[in-house]
C-alpha cells in the first residue's frame, strides 16, 4: 500500500504522476532543481512543494535518462524513500549507470510509463495520462520483493498496466514504436520549415497527425536518442531500405510500360503492408496493453453509423476510435480497459449488441 510518495522532477511525466497519485489519496511531495516548476506542479494539485520530514513509501525519479543514476544516488543518501523507481525511456543505459553508481539496488525498480505528449512541463500534465497505458518495469536481480510490490501498487493507482521486461528488450521495442517514429516525424516536420505559406495553408489533419510528436523537447530527445542510438539505427536502417525501394518505384512511374506497372504494384504492396501495421496496433490481436475492443453489429442502412458514433462519443470514444468492418457487418471500438464496462453498458442501453475482447496485458 502506497500512502506517501515523492516525485523528483516536475515535468510532464513527474507532475502527471503526482496528479494521478494525489487523486487516489496518496500524499505526494514535489522536488525539482527548478523550484518554479515544482511550485507550478503543486499549484495544479500534484502534491506538496518540498521534501518530506520522514522517508516516503516510494520516490519517482522523473529526470532525463542521463541524470537518473546520479539523482537516485543523491536521494538514497538523504533517505528520501523506502523504494525508488524512474521513468526514463531508455533502460539499458540507465541500468548500466545505476549498476556502476553508488546506489542501493535492492530498493530500485527501473520503470517507463508508455505515455506522453508533444508538450512538456507541469502545465501539460494530466491526472489521466496513464489510464490504460502500459508501464514497463525492469527489476534487477537484486531488486527486493517489497520494492517491486511498492512500484506495482503505484502503477495500479495511476491506472496503468504493468509490463515486466528486460532492459534490452524494452529498448529494442521502444526504438520501433517510439524513438524512430519521433525522428521520422521530426524529418517530415523539418521539410515543412521552409515551405511556402501557400503550401502550409493547405495543411490538414493528416500532416498534423504525422508531425504532432515532433513538437517534443529537443534537449530531452537528444538525450534519449544518444542512449538508444544502436537500436534506433537498426530500425531506421530497415526503413531506409524501404524508402530507397519506394523512391525507385516512384521514378519508374514517370514512364509507361511494364516497369511502371511493376512499380505501381510495389507501391500498392507497401500501402497494404502499412495497413497491416496499422491493424496490428488498432485491431484486437495487436492492440496496446490495457485496451479493450468492443465489437458491435451494424446494419448497412442510413443513420446507423451516425447513431453508433453519437452513442460512442457520449461514452468518451471519438470517431477515430471506431473501425467499421463491412465485410463482417460490424464496428470495432477501442476503449481503455478501465472505461470499457461503462462504454459497454451505454451501448447496450442504446440497443446495441456488444461483445468484448480484452487485449493482452
Amino acid at each position: 500500500m502506497i500512502r506517501t510518495a515523492a516525485v523528483v522532477g516536475t515535468g510532464l511525466i513527474g507532475t502527471s504522476t503526482g496528479l494521478a497519485l494525489s487523486r487516489r489519496g496518496v500524499h505526494v511531495h514535489l522536488l525539482d532543481v527548478d523550484e518554479s516548476a515544482a511550485r507550478v506542479a503543486a499549484a495544479r494539485g500534484a502534491g506538496t512543494f518540498g521534501p518530506p520530514a520522514d522517508p516516503v513509501d516510494l520516490a519517482v525519479i522523473a529526470v532525463p535518462p542521463a541524470r537518473v543514476a546520479q539523482v537516485l544516488a543523491e536521494q538514497q543518501r538523504r533517505g528520501l524513500a523506502l523504494a525508488y523507481t524512474d521513468v526514463a525511456s531508455v533502460k539499458s543505459a540507465t541500468a548500466l549507470a545505476v549498476s556502476q553508481g553508488a546506489v542501493h539496488r535492492s530498493s530500485y525498480v527501473g520503470g517507463h510509463p508508455m505515455a506522453g505528449s508533444e508538450r512538456s512541463g507541469p502545465l501539460a500534465a494530466r491526472a489521466d495520462l496513464f489510464e490504460g497505458r502500459s508501464w514497463v518495469l525492469t527489476p534487477g536481480t537484486e531488486t527486493s520483493t517489497a520494492a517491486l510490490n511498492g512500484v506495482l501498487a503505484a502503477v495500479a493507482l495511476c491506472g496503468a498496466v504493468p509490463v515486466v521486461m528486460e532492459p534490452s528488450a524494452h529498448d529494442r521495442a521502444v526504438a520501433l514504436v517510439s524513438h524512430a517514429p519521433h525522428l521520422v516525424a521530426a524529418l517530415m516536420a523539418a521539410r515543412l520549415g521552409g515551405a511556402s505559406r501557400q503550401a502550409l495553408d493547405l495543411a490538414g489533419q493528416g500532416v498534423r497527425d504525422v508531425i504532432r510528436i515532433a513538437g517534443g523537447d529537443p534537449a530531452l530527445w537528444t538525450d534519449i536518442i544518444r542512449r538508444n542510438a544502436s537500436a534506433i539505427g537498426e530500425t531506421l536502417g530497415e526503413l531506409l531500405k524501404d524508402l530507397e525501394a519506394l523512391t525507385g518505384a516512384l521514378h519508374a512511374l514517370e514512364v509507361s510500360g511494364s516497369d511502371a506497372e511493376d512499380a505501381l504494384a510495389s507501391v500498392r504492396e507497401l500501402l497494404l503492408h502499412g495497413q497491416d501495421g496499422w491493424e496490428a496496433v488498432y485491431e484486437p490481436g495487436g492492440a496496446p496493453a490495457g485496451q479493450v475492443t468492443l465489437t458491435v453489429p451494424v446494419a448497412d442502412r442510413p443513420g446507423e453509423v451516425d447513431r453508433l458514433i453519437h452513442t460512442a462519443e457520449g461514452s468518451g470514444i471519438g470517431a477515430d476510435g471506431i473501425r467499421l468492418c463491412w465485410s463482417r457487418g460490424s464496428a470495432r471500438l477501442s476503449a481503455p480497459r478501465l472505461a470499457a464496462e461503462s462504454v459497454r453498458r451505454r451501448l447496450a442501453d442504446d440497443g446495441w449488441r456488444v461483445s468484448v475482447t480484452a487485449a493482452p496485458s
